[in-house]
């Protein structure tokens, strides 16, 4: 399964306007919601929030990838996020997040779940990636990144 697949334009918001975490989880699944008109709203919240309580998903600096498993899901879903002015994360780091990429998927798909959450890590691992996107401007731009850095990890695989 291709990232790009997952997080389409209508799955993608620049200009995150959340100043928090929790604001952060809030519009990012509205995003999620609204670009895979699913009505598990309160669910896949609840399931963030569970995961979060764990262990903090702000992994690298600048970056947080918030993810889990919701019941009533069937599927992989995910939703791209980018902020211009920084958001209070909580991360590991200390530092402002600008890059959040939100994954759940149903608990039928652990398998595939992990794979994609393996694939976004190795495209993490480019620090080009995340400067670009947060250069790209608009929905449609931060896609364009996304899928032309994609398709080159595909190509090296």
């Amino acid at each position: 399964m291709l990232l790009q697949d997952i997080f389409t334009v209508s799955r993608i918001k620049f200009g995150l306007e959340a100043g928090d975490k929790d604001e952060v989880f809030e519009e990012i699944v509205d995003v999620l919601v609204r670009g895979y008109d699913i009505p598990n709203r309160g669910e896949i919240l609840s399931t963030i929030h569970d995961r979060e309580l764990k262990m903090s998903t702000g992994i690298k600096t600048g970056i947080a990838l918030p993810h889990g498993k919701a019941a009533g899901l069937s599927g992989i879903f995910g939703a791209l996020g980018v902020s211009e002015g920084g958001i209070d994360y909580d991360a590991l780091d200390g530092e402002p997040v600008f890059l959040v990429i939100l994954l759940v998927s149903g608990m039928e798909n652990s398998e595939m779940h992990l794979k994609i959450l393996k694939k976004i890590a190795t495209l993490l691992e480019n620090p080009s990636f995340f400067a670009d996107m947060r250069k790209a401007g608009s929905a449609e731009k931060a896609f364009s990144v996304l899928k032309g850095y994609e398709n080159e990890m595909e190509k090296r695989e």
